[in-house]
């Protein structure tokens, strides 16, 4: 079901769409103004696919091998059709037809007339419908999608060999369309097709607004706020009411009116701004830092009398900053931080991919609960990537509401693109300019980036073949959005690429880095040396390898691991659910796919069994985002900011992520929840074996601590413990505590730990995991189960328990904490909950590293 909506007439019109597919060029619109045999029903926004699989025409193409079943979707022609009550525009109306996104190549007929065609996902698109619109009769609206093949068949360049997904088969960089959909190395092939965003049908009288511009131009001792409205006047007035007015209203997040006046459009003025001034503001903050205030601008265009259109905003008073001045700490190296309100932040952020890669089916509800998992493991930036989409209005208005910072890149990845392709170069530019307008108002907006790799990737090729040319695609990057940026949002920075700066990409002395020394075994790049090869041993791979690191904001760097075992059993046949399997193997798009073995072999060993690879794989990833982000937060003010890949799932696979495509939580999510909270404490070694304690500060008020240390066996034993407090200020980090001489110190039978009331537990080991004398007997478990259908579940310590754990084979079932240490004699509960559902005792059970 898709709604149509009339503006003015303050009413939507629901409209039932059908999709039918045949051969390129086989049918015309003329002979599908009547029929219906062979379409099927579908829903706009929606996904074919998903259309098809509910028809039954293709199996479901996420389950078990179907996406090479599935395959042949793109390389039909897709026709879409819908019917619309009967209307005409009025004297001094008309009726625009806007559709915010159409996935890709389609043209549009309207009663039989052609409206018009797009060639690009990422833009709207709007025509005058008056001329073809019936009032005697239901409308038809037909849209013809071509396949993304024909439309580049006769187009080529030069690409890059050291890029895996199918550039070379599929052209991706000549789409202006979301590149993941053609494979990556976590994600599968199944190019979209169809209608992905709303389709408006707007009747319109004298004029309406265009846009509005909301800009914080200063934030204390009073806010100034500029407001800027951009009105379409396209009939004559034809009365005296006099001229055009934009009423603006500025309300406080308590409903209150705090600012406000009235804009006149004279003769062929058709934009005017003003400024507003809000004494005490409440300012837009991040969740460490403060509450994400939202004021509601209200916008309303009259005419004498009538209101003909109106706007509101939900908008935040806020400064953003990036600086990215001299490090004089660090001689030769520069910053690169977020200024929130003048306050320098550390961004614990996370890299987001579209959440399915049924992209049209993802709704406002998906949006909000991912993002609310985000907010709930800490997180206080979301990097949207440029492989995949601008994400729907709901993302943002999620991230505004949450207090998570977006960095958003444009949707370029990984490739080189065709600069001299005139109707390409027109596109992009359509592109660029309508998401600057459609984003610009939402203080969620930390950054603006060209795109994901491609200044970096094509250095490092040029290194390689010894052939230096300029990136093809700097015209977009160096000068085309940069200009958009000036224009439309000046107040938002802008950074040309990630990751980019310094004497080389991917340098460690400025800019922002791309860290795969980790998984890759390709080494940090600090000057503009050659960067060296790749090397896949587990010394390479390592990662304690992270504590090299000396980047100043590292926007990417992860650890693969495989999601729930229920999660695979729910998609992989029976009988593939074993290792080394066709089903199991298909999970995984990185190449080879044993890589993750190097990672494994010296922390867990190898696996024997699935489950066994869940559980080792799983471990690693937490165990070494953990240590890596802990490195990077010491390291502040010089390291400002992490974001790892990933955060979610488009499919049902073997990858990055912290949160599987059913939603189920990885152990790394618990890990991740820890390492990122506002106030951490963390064990650092130094080359002499010497250990410190350091406490990092992620928050705007000095922090006092008290901490206990306990130096003590696995098996519980005391050898020392020291109780200690101190002070940590704002949004600092600091060693507040090293070890002695006097006192037994590292060994594999030992392990140091710290509590405290300030920050969560934490320890370090001095010896692989594999290797440690943990208890052999499982923790005792008691279960209670609750009159709301929780599940109350108390663990008790027999021994020292590392990776204590509890699953669930339902996907829904959430828990209060999980994947945690447990010492001797320690009682920690847990609640398990299924979203209202009732849950019994048996359905839970405990996980164990051993098995």
């Amino acid at each position: 079901m898709a709604e149509i909506v009339v503006s003015n007439a303050g009413q939507t019109l629901p409209g039932e769409w059908e999709i039918k597919d045949y051969a390129p060029n086989e049918v015309s619109a003329a002979e599908l103004l009547a029929g219906s045999d062979g379409w099927i029903a579908a829903s706009a926004p929606g996904d074919t696919y998903l259309a098809l699989y509910e028809a039954g025409r293709i199996p479901h193409p996420f389950a078990e091998q179907n996406e090479s079943a599935c395959a042949w979707v793109k390389d039909r022609e897709w026709w879409w059709r819908s019917r619309f009550p009967a209307m005409k525009p009025g004297p001094n109306e008309r009726v625009m037809l806007t559709f915010e996104g159409l996935d890709t190549y389609a043209s549009i007929w309207l009663n039989g007339g052609l409206l018009g065609k797009t060639d690009n996902m990422f833009a709207a698109f709007s025509f005058d419908a008056g001329p073809l619109l019936r009032d005697d009769e239901p409308n038809l609206l037909l849209i013809c999608f071509t396949p993304p093949a024909l439309r580049v068949a006769d187009k080529s360049m030069a690409t890059w060999d050291i890029i895996a997904d199918p550039i070379k088969e599929s052209k991706r960089n000549f789409h202006r369309k979301a590149q993941f959909g053609w494979g990556w190395d976590w994600g599968p092939q199944l190019p979209s097709v169809g209608i992905w965003r709303p389709v408006r049908l707007e009747r319109q009288r004298i004029a309406a607004i265009r846009d509005v511009r909301f800009t914080t131009l200063v934030i204390e001792p009073a806010a100034v706020i500029d407001v800027a409205v951009t009105i379409d006047a396209f009939a004559a007035e034809g009365d005296s009411r006099g001229p055009l007015r934009a009423v603006i209203q500025l309300l406080d997040p308590a409903g209150v009116q705090v600012a406000g006046t009235t804009l006149t459009f004279d003769g062929a003025s058709r934009s005017t701004a003003c400024q507003l001034t809000v004494d005490t503001p409440s300012l837009w903050w991040t969740p460490e830092l403060g509450l994400p205030s939202l004021y509601t601008l209200r916008v309303e265009l009259a005419h004498g009398e009538q209101t003909l259109d109106q706007r509101t905003l939900k908008v935040g008073i806020r400064s953003i900053e990036l600086d990215t001045s001299a490090d004089l700490d660090e001689p030769g190296c520069d910053f690169f931080r977020f200024l929130l309100n003048g306050v320098p932040i550390f961004a614990r952020g996370v890299n987001w991919i579209p959440a399915s890669s049924f992209v049209g089916a993802t709704t406002a509800s998906d949006h909000e609960t991912l993002l609310k998992e985000a907010a709930t493991v800490n997180v206080n930036m979301v990097r949207v990537w440029g492989g995949g989409l601008y994400e729907t209005d709901a993302f943002y208005d999620a991230c505004d509401r949450l207090g998570l910072l977006v960095w958003q890149d444009f949707m370029f990845a990984c490739a080189p693109y065709p600069e001299d392709e005139p109707a390409f170069v027109e596109s992009v530019q359509r592109e660029v300019d309508y998401q600057i307008t459609r984003l610009r108002n939402h203080p969620s907006l930390a950054l603006w980036c060209g795109n994901n790799e491609g200044q970096a990737v094509h250095q490092f090729m040029s290194r390689m073949t010894g052939v230096n040319t300029p990136y093809p695609g700097d015209l977009f990057f160096q000068r085309m959005i940069p200009q958009a940026l000036k224009a439309l949002d000046p107040a938002t920075p802008y950074w040309p690429g990630s990751p980019y700066g310094g004497p080389s990409h991917n340098s460690m002395r400025a800019g922002d880095v791309h860290n795969w020394t980790v998984w890759h075994g390709l080494p940090p790049v600090p000057d503009a040396e050659p960067v060296g090869t790749f090397d896949h041993s587990p010394e390479a791979v390592a990662y304690t390898r992270y504590a090299e690191d000396k980047a100043r904001f590292v926007s990417e760097f992860g650890i693969q691991a495989a999601p729930a075992e229920s999660t695979l059993a729910r998609w992989i046949a029976p009988d593939q659910m074993t290792l080394g399997s066709e089903g199991f193997l298909n999970r995984i798009k990185d190449h080879p796919q044993d890589k993750v073995n190097a990672m494994l072999i010296p922390v867990t060993g190898l696996p024997a069994t699935l489950r066994q690879y869940v559980t080792f794989t799983q471990l690693v990833q937490a165990e070494g985002l953990k240590f890596g982000i802990e490195h990077y937060r010491r390291r502040k003010p010089h390291c400002s900011g992490t974001l790892i890949w990933q955060y979610n799932d488009c499919w049902p696979g073997i990858s990055w992520s912290l949160i599987d495509y059913d939603r189920v939580r990885k152990a790394s999510w618990y890990y991740v929840a820890r390492a990122y909270a506002p106030v951490l404490g963390s064990f650092k070694t130094l080359d002499d074996g010497t250990v410190e304690l350091w406490v990092t500060n992620d928050t705007r008020a000095d922090v006092e601590f008290d901490a206990t240390l306990t130096m003590m066996t696995f098996d519980g034993a005391t050898l020392w413990q020291e109780t200690m407090a101190g002070t940590v200020p704002a949004t600092g980090s600091r060693a507040v505590w090293r070890s002695s001489l006097d006192r037994p110190g590292a060994a594999p039978d030992r392990v140091l730990t710290v509590r405290s009331s300030q920050f969560a537990d934490n320890r370090l080991f001095f010896a692989p995991i594999k290797t440690l004398p943990f208890a052999a007997t499982e923790p005792r478990m008691d279960v209670q189960a609750g009159d709301d259908g929780a599940l109350s579940v108390t663990l008790t310590g027999i021994g020292y328990h590392h990776f204590v754990h509890l699953l669930a084979a339902d996907a829904h079932a959430t828990f209060s904490d999980n994947y945690f240490d447990l010492q001797p004699g320690e009682t920690r509960t847990v609640r398990v909950a299924a979203g209202g559902m009732m849950l019994t005792p048996a359905s839970v059970s405990l996980g164990s590293f051993h098995r």
